[in-house]
């Protein structure tokens, strides 16, 4: 499934389901998030307000591209995310090597037809996770934020020229250059820092606020909590 064309706006949960039906089964199994709906307002007013703080970071503390969801298929995070995301699929070739395929960057709007034109976008870049709580996490917990295709908004094929623009800035700072792409980057970093419990900064959280109260107020996000 083409997850380019599912990708919609990110939201939050509390709720929990039990796994397993069995009554003995459910006492002893793990739950799992289930996404509910809200307004974009509403979830930028979960978001936690803290001053960042970018002491002790590297990017080296967050082990990627790893070797993907599928162990099997021999692909890492990086050409999975890319075989996902593509609106025609590129050929697999051996080692993973991708020819062929179409993408669409949605932060410029740019049509991409070479895999190696495009970069894997870390939707709240990885600096930014680290002042907003990362640098408390484990290794193990880096890892897999560093990975993460449990959302579909977490990583997100783009221009390298787009992605390098953006660096590690929020949206107080950087915002797509496309307008039509402002509304849909808003939700899903919101859903992000609400997926991972990552905190937001006094200039963040006023730039998402005038998002959400003005040309944002429509959108809807969706969330699950990481596990």
């Amino acid at each position: 499934m083409i997850k380019n064309l599912a990708r919609g706006f990110g939201a939050l949960s509390l709720a929990l389901v039990p796994l397993l039906s069995a009554p003995a089964a459910q006492a002893a199994a793990p739950a799992v998030p289930v996404a509910e709906v809200t307004t974009l307002a509403d979830a930028v007013g979960l978001v936690k307000v803290t001053e960042e703080d970018r002491s002790g970071y590297t990017r080296s503390k967050f082990k990627h591209w790893n070797s993907g969801d599928d162990k099997s298929d021999g692909c890492n995070t990086r050409n999975e995310v890319l075989i996902a995301e593509a609106v025609v699929a590129p050929t697999v070739e051996a080692g993973c090597k991708l020819t062929g395929g179409t993408w669409t960057s949605y932060y410029d709007g740019q049509e991409v037809t070479s895999a190696g034109s495009l970069d894997i976008d870390h939707m709240v870049p990885l600096a930014e996770a680290w002042d907003s709580g990362a640098s408390t996490w484990s290794a193990a917990r880096r890892e897999t934020y560093a990975n993460d295709q449990g959302a579909d908004v977490s990583l997100v094929a783009v221009t390298a020229r787009s992605n390098r623009q953006k660096s590690d800035q929020d949206p107080a700072d950087w915002m797509p250059p496309s307008p039509d792409a402002q509304c849909r980057y808003v939700g899903e970093w919101v859903a992000t820092k609400l997926r991972w419990d990552l905190t937001a900064d006094d200039r963040e959280l006023e730039a998402l606020k005038v998002y959400a109260e003005g040309p944002c107020e429509d959108t809807i996000v969706r969330y699950a909590p990481a596990v």
